[in-house]
Formats: C-alpha cells, structure tokens, sequence
C-alpha cells in the first residue's frame, strides 16, 4: 500500500509540474512573408522556446493582410515590411501600429529579360514599379540616382509619377502590385521587384538586378507590433533575439548576402 502510495504521489507531482510548465510557455503568434522572413524565424523558433515562449509562424503572401491581421488581433506581431511603408499603411488605413526592431535591409531591385544594363534602356522603355507609395517612391529615387530621371526638389523617396519634373528617355512608368512584378517580366522592359519577391521568384538581387538599393537606405526591415501590445515581454524577447550575432550571420549566409543586416 505504501509503494502505492508513493508511486500516485510522484505520478501527482509530476502531473502539477508539467501543467505548471505548459501554463508557463507564451505563445506568440507572428505573421511573416515567406520569403525572406519566414526562414529567419524559424531559426529563432528554438531560441525562443528555451525563454519559454512558443513561436506560431503565419505566412502572408502580400503586403496588405498582415497588418490588418496584427491590428485585429488575430497575430500578435508581424516581420515582413520596412518602416515608411508601416508608417504610410498606419497612417492611411487609421491603425496603431508602431515597430520595436530593426533587422535587416531587404533593396529594392531593378530586374530585366531583355537588357543587362541600365544604360541599354531605350527611349520610350516601359519600367513596372510597386504601386504603394513608399515602394513606388523607393524606385523613383533610384531612377533618379541613376540619373534617369528628375524628380521635384526635396521630394525624395516619397515621390510618386506626378513627381517628375524631366524623363529625357520618354520612360513610360508602369504601376503594378507588388507581387505581380516578378511575372510582368516579360511585358515591359524592366521592373523593380522587393526582395521578397525577388526571392520568390528565384532572382539575386546582388547578381540579377541592373540596378540595386545601397546599403544606406533608410528602409530597413522591422518586427511590427500594436501599440497597446508593444511592450509586451514576449515581443521585447522576439526583438531581441532577432539582433543576436547568430543571426546576423544566418541572415548573411543563407541569403547569400542580399540581405543587410542593421545591428
């Protein structure tokens, strides 16, 4: 009887402790693009498991979804945007959302079939670019560095078609969604294309891109959060293991250098 005893008492005991550790894990749920950010988080996923926090990955295949799911509630966080695209979308679509990392740049790219180089472009050459603003803004700055067009003083990588103040080559600018780009390929002449779905499109950006966003561009990439939940001690964790050196050396690895990483 008293070997039974013993044998309910232990078996107890360790029934409250596993319930004590299952009631001690946090579950985060984190929207992402599939590439490149998925991958990023799943090599966190084990990190973050030994701070006790269970990592819930939800893949989004565009850019407009995520943010409507972390300000519904449905995710707690989202990796998948830059910072003036986030403040843009908050600002246009009335959402408090705010950002609490920064990881990595992802540049924007100019891709073509049909040219290896800018200088081939030929007068009147249609060129595809995002149709959100702050994308499509990115791509006519680069024009502009390049020297392709002129856009209005000091607008910046804010300015949109009605910006261009000189198109010496005629360029006929063509605004698409983002994910169709990589498909427009062979339609016009040349497209710019996000990382993400240069990636996703089997193109490198260091290799493919006739025309390629520095290292010194102000759109890095970011963990994104609701404002009310911004602070959260699963978030603040998911931050920071995101800029652990490991990573940084994941990010360079796997991407084979077409990401930079900004910590």
């Amino acid at each position: 009887m008293r070997r039974w005893l013993t044998v309910v008492v232990l078996g107890a005991l360790l029934a409250a402790c596993s319930g004590l550790a299952a009631a001690q894990t946090t579950v985060l749920r984190v929207g992402a693009s599939t590439l490149p950010h998925a991958p990023i988080l799943e090599f966190v996923k084990p990190m973050l498991a030994e701070e006790g926090i269970e990592l819930e990955i939800v893949e989004f295949s565009d850019y407009v979804l995520p943010n409507l799911a972390l300000a519904d509630g449905d995710i707690d966080a989202n990796f998948f945007q830059h910072i003036p695209y986030l403040e843009d979308f908050a600002a246009s679509h009335g959402l408090e959302l705010t950002w609490t990392e920064k990881v990595f740049l992802a540049p924007i790219g100019l891709y073509s079939n049909k040219i290896d180089s800018i200088d081939q472009l030929s007068r009147g050459a249609q060129i595809a670019i995002p149709n959100d603003v702050t994308n499509g803004g990115r791509a006519l700055a680069l024009l502009a560095q390049a020297g392709l067009l002129k856009l209005r003083e000091g607008v910046g990588s804010d300015a949109t078609v009605l910006d261009i103040v000189d198109n010496p080559l005629n360029l006929r600018i063509i605004e698409l969604e983002a994910p169709l780009l990589p498909r427009a390929l062979d339609d016009v002449d040349a497209a710019f294309i996000n990382q993400t779905y240069a990636l996703e499109a089997g193109l490198k950006p260091t290799e493919d891109a006739i025309l390629l966003e520095g290292g010194d561009s102000p759109y890095a990439n970011v963990v994104a959060a609701r404002k009310d939940n911004a602070d959260d001690p699963a978030i603040r964790k998911l931050g920071e293991v995101l800029t652990r050196p490991e990573v940084r050396d994941f990010i360079l690895e796997y991407f084979e250098g077409s990401l930079i990483p900004v910590f």
